[in-house]
């Protein structure tokens, strides 16, 4: 079994020593075992882990559905929030060419609501799709959730009122709860298709069920590969059980030492913008899923090289409270030399033999270079180029070092209380 997805952790073992790693093996073996075997906190809820295997019955329907989807619209809007439209979204922008808008394309271009309360952006979304064919894919377990629940109710009634009731219904695909909830009721009643989140499958976890797959196969991208790639990864993860050959072990490990260093901050970091939304869901992931009893690493994220002009200052020299994940892409699509200028103005003819790709990997490599000397520790993701079955990969190494990560820490990686208690002084503010 071969996966294309790597992990360095080379330029953090002058913070971490060998004894230190032995030390906490039996812990990492425990944790690691109780997701495999489901035996952990909060194993009703990890169905995630069969996706790869238990996805493929569904892909006919899926991809018969995108299709006929896409051939009615023009657009297509996502409404949900957290797990229900991360995945996609971050599937989707790093994987359609930048400026795509601009460019032929077969698929209909997607769109996004119900993920905060802006009434301009909707206000605005509403006034293009007056001008657009468009169809809706509103993703909710329960249908009640504050953001996408307003954002659903606005679109539905604009979808009605444009097509009318009978066919605004054709227009709508609900992907929600298999039984019970506010949108499966609607869904039930107004007629639309629809599709089920897994019981056993949190929003965040749920990239690789209909509420990721639907969407990104609507967009024109092969979601066959990306189950490939998480099915892979699931095999590699499953058969390599030790510290010394799993790098979802070795993930895990490092950075629960460093949290043991009080270094409770980690700087997802790439290169390459179009991994914006990857680190947007990543941070989820792993907010949720770890932050909880006073404990938790803070997830957060920068894109370099452009906020090593805002952030790094702070990351050379700062508080020593962090660490950095780098995810590094060995190839970019395009190759683009420096080209020569006779005034050399701008003192940039040393560069004419190099390509902006080549120029960008000696900055990275600079940067981990300086942030390692400056006392921050540095792990490294390496892919080799951005393709769906590598998307795949990542999916299921970030889903399950989290898990892993999650028993380490001694918490339940799947639940979200805290989730609850902004959601009740709104509600009371609001009257409800």
């Amino acid at each position: 079994m071969k996966i294309k997805t790597s992990f360095s952790f080379q330029e953090a073992l002058s913070f971490v020593s060998t004894k230190e790693i032995e030390q906490n093996a039996s812990l990492l073996t425990t944790a690691y075992k109780n997701v495999i075997n489901k035996t952990g906190k909060g194993n009703d809820f990890l169905g995630w882990l069969d996706l790869p295997d238990n996805m493929v019955s569904q892909m006919a329907t899926l991809k018969r559905t995108a299709l006929q989807l896409a051939a009615q619209s023009e657009v297509v809007v996502v409404v949900g929030i957290g797990g229900s439209y991360l995945g996609a979204r971050a599937i989707v922008e790093m994987l359609n060419p930048y400026f795509s808008e601009f460019q032929k394309q077969h698929s209909p271009t997607l769109l996004f609501a119900g993920n905060h309360l802006s009434e301009e952006y909707l206000q605005d979304l509403i006034e293009v799709l007056q001008q657009k064919d468009y169809l809706v894919i509103v993703v909710s377990k329960s249908g009640t959730t504050t953001e996408p629940a307003i954002a659903f109710r606005i679109l539905k009634e604009h979808c009605e009122k444009k097509y009318g009731k009978t066919e605004a219904a054709k227009r709508i695909v609900a992907i929600t709860d298999s039984t019970k909830g506010a949108l499966k009721k609607m869904a039930t009643q107004k007629e639309f298709q629809t599709f089920v989140i897994p019981d056993n499958v949190g929003g965040r976890y749920s990239v690789l069920t209909p509420v990721g797959l639907l969407p990104v196969a609507v967009a024109g991208f092969d979601i066959e590969k990306i189950l490939k790639g998480a099915a892979d990864m699931k095999e590699y993860l499953y058969h390599f059980q030790d510290f010394s050959s799993n790098i979802a072990l070795q993930y895990a490990l490092l950075r629960f030492l460093f949290y043991q260093q009080n270094k409770k901050m980690e700087l997802m970091v790439a290169y390459e913008p179009k991994l914006f939304y990857l680190i947007e869901w990543f941070k989820q992931l792993f907010g949720e899923s770890e932050g909880k009893e006073h404990k938790g690493i803070f997830p957060t994220g920068a894109l370099f090289t452009t906020d090593l002009h805002s952030l790094g200052q702070y990351i050379q020299e700062g508080e020593r409270m962090l660490f950095e994940t780098v995810i590094s892409v060995e190839n970019s699509h395009g190759k683009i030399a420096i080209p020569h200028d006779d005034d050399n103005l701008d003192e940039l003819n040393y560069l004419i033999h190099r390509t902006i790709d080549n120029i960008n990997h000696i900055a990275e490599t600079g940067t981990r270079m300086a942030h390692v000397d400056g006392g921050v520790p540095n792990l490294k993701i390496t892919i080799p180029a951005i393709t769906e079955e590598i998307i795949g990969e990542l999916i299921y190494f970030f889903e399950f070092t989290c898990a892993v990560s999650g028993y380490l820490l001694d918490v339940n990686p799947f639940d979200q209380p805290g989730v609850e208690a902004y959601k009740k002084n709104m509600f009371t503010l609001l009257g409800k």
